[in-house]
């Protein structure tokens, strides 16, 4: 009988430790449902399977429609007499490898069409021929585009800062060429016209007679101004006198900051 007894106890003792281990794994679970990604809260689009890549930052569907991803900026190919950008093939190469093949599922987040009728949109994997990605990220992650981020797409954009932000300290992909490193300011030349990310020390507030702008910005010892769109307003006061890193479309030494996520105050330089 003292074995009986003995065992009883042990045996309440292993059931209490499952039951313990069990609400701790439930508990696990639910927050893990509970946890709302990037994309959940955008409008599901089409769904289709990706039969070209244009670029790093393009992609076709059996469906015919292209689908420029939104949030990002892939180093482009020639057209007109243009040549392609460096890294250009690299970044290509790499959403290929990603997702050629494969069906994906669009995310919509604002804007939808740009007038090529091309869906502008986040896109994710969605069979079982490989890893799930989040294509507009994952390429971010992988080196082979650069953020960009336009009002009317700008939802979701968010978490992809870091994601640059880490390929570019760690050297990965474009990160790792001359060309796609960020110049300061002063060392950008006149004549550039493209996209870009520069740093500077912002050291001037004007008003601005840019359409949809509210004021420009003018950066120490250097020629170029940021000017500030609606979007943007409060970057007027809050990036006076601070170092900034700031991406957008150069044109005659102006580059317009169009989403306040397109300026950031820095406490020191990017790598």
């Amino acid at each position: 009988m003292e074995i009986g007894d003995r065992g009883e106890p042990a045996r309440d003792q292993v059931r209490g430790g499952v039951r313990a281990i069990g609400a701790i794994w439930l508990i696990l679970l639910v927050a893990a449902c509970g946890a709302r990604g990037p994309l959940e809260d955008l409008e599901p689009g089409e769904r289709g399977r990706v039969v070209r890549v244009v670029d790093g930052d393009t992609i076709v569907l059996d469906t015919g429609q292209s689908v420029r991803l939104v949030g990002i900026e892939a180093p482009s190919g020639g057209f007109g007499d243009r040549d392609p950008q460096p890294f250009h093939t690299e970044a290509k190469r790499m959403m290929e490898d990603m997702v050629l093949g494969r069906q994906v599922q669009l995310h919509y987040g604002g804007l939808t069409r740009d007038r090529y009728d091309r869906a502008l949109a986040h896109a994710e994997t969605v069979d079982a021929l490989g890893p799930r990605f989040w294509l507009n990220a994952e390429i971010v992650k992988r080196g082979g585009a650069r953020v960009r981020v336009y009002p009317d797409t700008s939802a979701a954009n968010a978490p992809l800062f870091d994601l640059e932000r880490d390929a570019r300290e760690n050297s990965v992909g474009m990160w790792s060429t001359r060309e796609y490193r960020i110049p300061h300011a002063t060392d950008l030349p006149d004549t550039f016209d493209g996209f870009q990310l520069i740093y500077g020390n912002v050291a001037d507030m004007q008003g601005s007679d840019g359409f949809g702008a509210v004021c420009d910005l003018s950066l120490e010892g250097s020629h170029l101004r940021l000017q500030i769109q609606v979007p943007a307003a409060g970057h007027c006061q809050s990036a006076l006198g601070a170092n900034v890193l700031a991406r957008g479309y150069v044109r005659d030494r102006v580059m317009e900051i169009s989403d306040k996520l397109n300026l950031q105050i820095m406490s020191a330089p990017p790598d």
